[in-house]
């Protein structure tokens, strides 16, 4: 056959062996657009059988957050088991489930390279057995296009597709159409539950080499409610740091989810985030999310992956208000100073009294990762309007009483946010804006916004390490 014609030769129907024999084959051969329809089908099979393509030594990317596809890695782990194989790495951002591939038993089968780690595969990094890649995540998809990283096999989370052959990547757009349009081999697994979405979701099914269909729940976060501690930040937040007009960034967790609950008497707000929680719906019914002031994307949210209550995905299903995109460009510092009025909200474990903001490990043990922190956090402060609001929460101690405003950040713990990035920090107790404040003044900001019963050791600390008194001037 000649290169011409074998360039245009469909693959229909092949088995998993034949596809790992024959990558001259692959849809590599027509195009790596995985918007475009190929004169092939997928091999619609059982995980079981779709597994078998995974080889000893070979890069196998998953998809992550609500889209992790847990039924096929399941079978992914138990191929390894059964079949004595080895050295196979696991790339994924934060994915949700057991993450059984990380269990101490599959430590020669299977190692996990995170870059960005969830609470699934925190033991097996911090054991020696996975690696976490310290990265942002505007930049993840890079790591795919120049070929840094290679998946042989990509395992993905889709809906159904259409009567034209078109499925969507649903709730995680992210860095996964980089893998795909890089990988050698594609499996979908089909969920039924998965929401349809729009923006660079779409994906056509010719490029799937297999497909397993599903019908099983995805996983959920939030819906438990607020303290009274994340209440307050969520309020102080609201009713000083954002104004109507503004457009929204922040992730996951009880504060951001405190903040949107604050929000239900301000107008005009939209969403630019890489991800949004549940509360955004509710803000979206009553009209304060209309993303009318927004000079990009106008009258629509933008994100890139979502996990949240089942009335998030119910809400994003088949809904052309909002667009799923690419990380590279949600992310991206030029296009979030663009928007109106940019405010970034995020959190911390730690920050020391000089404004360092440590967000991704407790001292030496990696805890998650840089996620999109500091490319929000730039992203506001370089706003082109001058109103952006970069804003780090947190609590002002811990669930054992321990201050998180400390003197200094725990050995070995790393700095995602600087000094000179930080601008608001936002506990409980109040607001302090490290904007242009020298080093005694920033002391003086955190220490008025720590828990009263650490304030006078943090006063000694900070004359100690400044040698001069914290002051407001």
């Amino acid at each position: 056959m000649s290169s011409l014609a074998l360039r245009f030769a469909p693959r229909l129907g092949k088995s998993a062996a034949t596809v790992a024999s024959s990558q001259a084959n692959s849809y590599y051969t027509y195009s790596n657009q995985i918007s475009q329809p190929l004169e092939r089908k997928p091999t619609y099979t059982t995980a079981e059988e779709a597994v078998k393509v995974i080889k000893s030594g070979q890069t196998v990317f998953a998809s992550g957050a609500a889209a992790t596809p847990i039924h096929v890695l399941n079978a992914m782990t138990n191929h390894g088991k059964e079949n004595n194989l080895r050295d196979i790495t696991v790339v994924h951002m934060h994915t949700e489930g057991p993450a059984s591939y990380c269990a101490p038993d599959c430590k020669d089968i299977f190692r996990s390279k995170s870059t960005f780690m969830g609470g699934n595969v925190r033991a097996a990094v911090a054991e020696g057995r996975g690696d976490a890649i310290p990265i942002f995540l505007h930049e993840i998809p890079i790591l795919f296009r120049r070929k840094l990283i290679q998946p042989d096999v990509a395992i993905v989370s889709v809906s159904p597709p259409d009567e034209h052959g078109y499925a969507t990547l649903g709730t995680s757009v992210d860095c996964v159409r980089a893998a795909l349009e890089n990988s050698k081999v594609i499996i979908a697994q089909v969920n039924k539950q998965m929401p349809r979405t729009f923006g660079d979701s779409i994906i056509h099914e010719s490029h799937f080499d297999f497909a397993v269909n599903v019908d099983i729940p995805l996983p959920e976060h939030g819906g438990k409610g607020s303290t009274e501690v994340e209440t307050k930040i969520g309020n102080l937040i609201a009713e000083n740091l954002v104004e109507d007009g503004a457009t929204l960034q922040m992730g996951i967790g009880n504060i951001p989810d405190a903040v949107l609950n604050a929000l239900h008497n301000h107008k005009d707000l939209g969403i630019h985030s890489e991800m949004f929680a549940g509360g955004v719906v509710d803000l979206v019914k009553k009209g304060c999310v209309t993303n009318d002031k927004k000079t990009y994307h106008r009258g629509r949210i933008v994100g890139s992956f979502l996990i949240g209550p089942k009335k998030l995905y119910d809400f994003v299903n088949n809904n052309p208000f909002i667009e799923m995109l690419e990380i590279n460009y949600v992310n991206n510092v030029g296009i979030i100073a663009r928007n109106p009025k940019m405010t970034a909200i995020n959190s911390a474990i730690e920050v020391d009294i000089t404004g360092q903001v440590c967000a991704d490990s407790i001292g030496t043990r990696m805890y998650s990762g840089f996620g999109g922190q500091v490319d929000f956090i730039r992203g506001a402060a370089e706003g082109f309007d001058g109103k952006g609001k970069p804003i780090i929460a947190l609590p002002s101690v811990t669930n054992k009483g321990q201050s998180k405003i400390v003197p200094m950040l725990k050995p070995g713990a790393g700095v995602v946010t600087s000094r000179a990035h930080a601008h608001y920090i936002v506990t409980e107790h109040g607001i302090a804006n490290m904007f242009g404040k020298t080093l005694r003044q920033r002391a003086y900001e955190l220490i008025q916004i720590s828990h009263p019963d650490h304030r006078e050791a943090l006063e000694k600390a900070a004359f100690e390490r400044l040698k001069t008194m914290p002051t407001p001037n």
